[in-house]
């Protein structure tokens, strides 16, 4: 595994790359991950795809080259995100690809199958946050006064801390996700990279009727994954989009949100290996 910077006008965009098969595949990681997320997977598949995985926005190496409030209240359009994607994919010699994306992931492969679809070969989603946000995230994000309020908490010293309890109380995160976001503010640059991942991506709202179509009018093989015991993105969220893909193939294992293992690699070489 190497890695490696991509940069334009506007981010410095960090990436590792691993395996050596003909096929390439970009690789989209959870909140709170990286771009080695999908590591893991190189035993198994390395010798079919070259994998290039991500440190997304706000997350390890990748950086704005103005990384200022003002700017990532401005946010990143689907347009935008596209064409950074497809300057990289250029910029090494990849004209088609696949995609693999997990939960916060899955905003960035959702993305851009609505606007490059003509370039994807296939796409692999587990966890499909983009399918349903939830109403706390939605409200925090795209929200005027939301937004505003997750401004405050995350530069506060215990606001958004006290805010993650409560949700954890009233059930609306689980004691697993309670555990892992915890984590993830515990100190001031951690609260605003929670605020800024939020803000930045906000546009990148699933356009439900265009991501059928264009998945559909480009015969994209599409693989959805979710855990049985994720509360957050729970399988009933893709009744209403998955059915109505005609070269969909969906997977429920047995697991919570936290399901990119090795056990994942092993049921993703029988599902690939099935088609």
């Amino acid at each position: 595994m190497t890695d490696h910077y991509f940069g334009n006008e506007f981010v410095s965009m960090h990436y590792y790359k691993f395996g050596s098969g003909d096929q390439n595949m970009l690789c989209f990681h959870g909140y709170g991950m990286h771009g080695k997320q999908f590591k893991i997977l190189e035993e198994n598949f390395g010798h079919q795809y070259t994998f290039y995985g991500f440190d997304l926005f706000f997350h390890k190496e990748t950086k704005l080259k103005n990384q200022t409030l003002a700017i990532v209240k401005q946010g990143i359009s689907k347009k935008e995100l596209s064409e950074l994607f497809v300057d990289f994919c250029d910029s090494v010699g990849i004209d088609k690809f696949s995609m693999i994306a997990y939960s916060m992931g899955s905003h960035y492969a959702t993305t851009l199958v609505e606007e490059v679809p003509h370039k994807i070969n296939e796409i692999i989603i587990a966890a499909p946050a983009s399918f349903r946000p939830g109403k706390i995230i939605t409200f925090l994000s795209l929200n005027t006064i939301g937004n505003r309020l997750l401004e405050y908490l995350a530069l506060s010293d215990k606001g958004m801390i006290r805010l993650l309890s409560v949700l954890k109380k009233i059930s609306v995160v689980d004691k697993t996700s309670y555990e892992i976001l915890y984590k993830e503010i515990s100190t001031f640059d951690l609260r605003f990279a929670f605020y800024a991942c939020l803000s930045y991506k906000r546009f990148l709202t699933l356009d439900t009727t265009k991501f059928i179509n264009a998945i559909n009018a480009h015969q994209i093989k599409s693989y959805f994954v979710f855990g049985e015991r994720d509360r957050n993105y729970p399988q009933k969220i893709g009744k209403s989009i998955i059915p109505k893909i005609s070269n969909a193939r969906q997977v429920v294992i047995s697991e919570n949100h936290d399901m990119i293992n090795q056990k994942f690699a092993e049921i993703l070489l029988e599902l690939l290996n099935d088609n």
